[in-house]
């Protein structure tokens, strides 16, 4: 009786807890709001000191303290000073910024030259003495490394490689044969490798050991024999079993790994798939070569959502990592120029269809106020069906069997859509345009069908650039667009020649 009477206690207690907790969200109390407020308004306090010192260490810069540059850069952290020295590069010129690195702590150098875009990295190790050069390759992290030295120079790269040690430098030179976009090119041979008649004992000591040279601690790989992976085994089980216990003992055998040949692309999609902070990376016969890691895939993810972006806009021809500013203008000419001349193409071809019409539109001359208007609704409604195509297809939400569903969805989406709109238009005509029912209707009648065509084509278009192996990216706006100007303007005249009883 006591115990029950306890739990009702335990009951009343916790609803009139609740009850005041709702009271203060009502009243508008709700701390993890005024939290979360406050939260927002330290950032950008914090974003607007961070400008306003790196403005300072300009100035500083300009005026030669070197010292009190020094001081200020390092009250940031790695990441933030690279951010500063971009500006320091662009602005107060490379003297005076190598000075600036140079009187960095080394290992704090280390990390900013990582951190620092390609063509500035190139600055930098123009400005040093090879001795300089030698000290931040050998204490870069591996994979920052070989990215460095695939954006450098040949002539900096061959400097640079002779100054490495021989089984180091034969493993560079491995490590820059792999396809550029391929996994290979992306791991890290800096990992924690464990065989599997290991003890849980003789395992944590192995780490203790190589663990500050490792990228990531947090998964072990098992080997059997020589180089062959055999599984992989967490920190957390190693730390948490009894000192005797075997490796083999705990390690997964059904793990998940990537081929070191296949695509960055479908590398992210594993990583986006289970999560994981680190994926082995093994040859064609199973032998383990190196780990990615997800930093390196976040990355990766980047530079393909600004690819698709770049060609979605008829952008041909940028590196991913390419910065607007740093891009001269001719190049600029040459990679935007050819999606216009497609584009001016298909117009001169539209041009000319509605030529053929010139008889119709010379004798209700108010047809040519609506046919920008159909022309629009054509490219809007295909792109807003081609984009979600594209993203559907990059974050494999739909297959290519998917095809009928898309295009049957598509169709009523458009029937709803086309209806809606085209009454709207209707409306519009008769009541604030003052034309005749029969426009009205022309209109309307066109505008379904454009819809309609537009919403199969941006729903069929990307399927088909996946199918013969393009990318679904090229079928957005540009191609859309062109396409259902020309057939809008045909499929709008041609109802007209037929309803208003004109001959073409």
């Amino acid at each position: 009786m006591t115990e029950e009477k306890n739990t009702n206690r335990v009951f009343d207690e916790a609803d009139e807890l609740y009850e005041t907790v709702y009271e203060e969200m009502a009243e508008g109390d709700d701390p993890s709001v005024e939290d979360s407020d406050q939260l927002a308004l330290d950032m950008e306090t914090k974003n607007q000191q961070f400008e306003e010192d790196t403005e300072k260490a300009l100035e500083l810069l300009r005026n030669g303290d070197y010292f009190d540059t020094r001081t200020l850069l390092l009250n940031y952290n790695e990441v933030d000073i690279a951010e500063i020295f971009e500006d320091i590069l662009d602005e107060v010129g490379l003297e005076k910024a190598i000075i600036a690195f140079r009187m960095l702590p080394k290992n704090v150098a280390v990390e900013v030259f990582s951190y620092l875009p390609g063509d500035d990295q190139v600055k930098i190790i123009d400005g040093i003495t090879d001795k300089e050069i030698a000290f931040i390759m050998d204490e870069m992290d591996f994979d920052d490394k070989i990215d460095v030295l695939e954006e450098l120079p040949a002539n900096i790269v061959d400097k640079i490689l002779d100054q490495t040690p021989r089984e180091e430098r034969r493993l560079i030179n491995i490590f820059l044969n792999y396809p550029e976009d391929s996994a290979g090119s992306l791991m890290t041979p800096d990992y924690i490798s464990l065989q599997e008649t290991m003890t849980v004992g003789e395992a944590l000591a192995h780490i203790k050991q190589q663990g500050m040279d490792s990228e990531t601690v947090y998964t072990c790989y098992v080997k059997h024999g020589g180089r062959e992976l055999e599984g992989i085994v967490s920190l957390s089980a190693l730390v948490t079993a009894d000192d005797d216990v075997l490796v083999s003992d705990l390690m997964h055998k059904d793990y998940v790994y990537v081929n070191v040949y296949d695509d960055q692309e479908e590398v992210a999609e594993v990583f986006k798939k289970y999560g994981f902070l680190a994926i082995p990376v093994v040859d064609n016969e199973n032998r383990l070569v190196g780990i990615v890691t997800v930093d390196d895939i976040m990355e990766v993810i980047e530079e393909e959502a600004t690819e698709d972006i770049e060609r979605m806009g008829g952008i041909v021809g940028n590196e991913p990592d390419d910065e607007y500013l740093d891009i001269g203008v001719f190049r600029h000419v040459r990679n935007r120029l050819p999606w216009l001349l497609f584009m001016t193409v298909m117009l001169m071809i539209t041009g000319t269809l509605i030529a053929q019409f010139e008889e119709v539109l010379s004798q209700v001359i108010i047809l040519v106020a609506y046919l920008p208007l159909l022309m629009g609704t054509g490219g809007n409604t295909g792109t807003q069906a081609a984009t979600l195509i594209i993203r559907g297809l990059s974050v494999d939400e739909i297959d290519l069997k998917d095809v009928a569903k898309i295009l049957w969805k598509e169709f009523r989406v458009s029937i709803i859509l086309g209806v809606i709109l085209s009454a709207f238009n209707f409306l519009k005509i008769l009541i604030i345009d003052g034309q005749p029912p029969l426009i009205g209707l022309t209109v309307a009648m066109s505008m379904i069908l454009v819809i309609i065509f537009a919403k199969l084509l941006g729903g069929m278009l990307p399927m088909l650039a996946k199918k013969v192996g393009v990318d679904p990216a090229l079928m957005a706006t540009p191609m859309i667009s062109s396409l259902t100007d020309m057939v809008s303007s045909c499929i709008y005249l041609l109802i007209a020649s037929v309803l208003l009883g004109v001959a073409l």
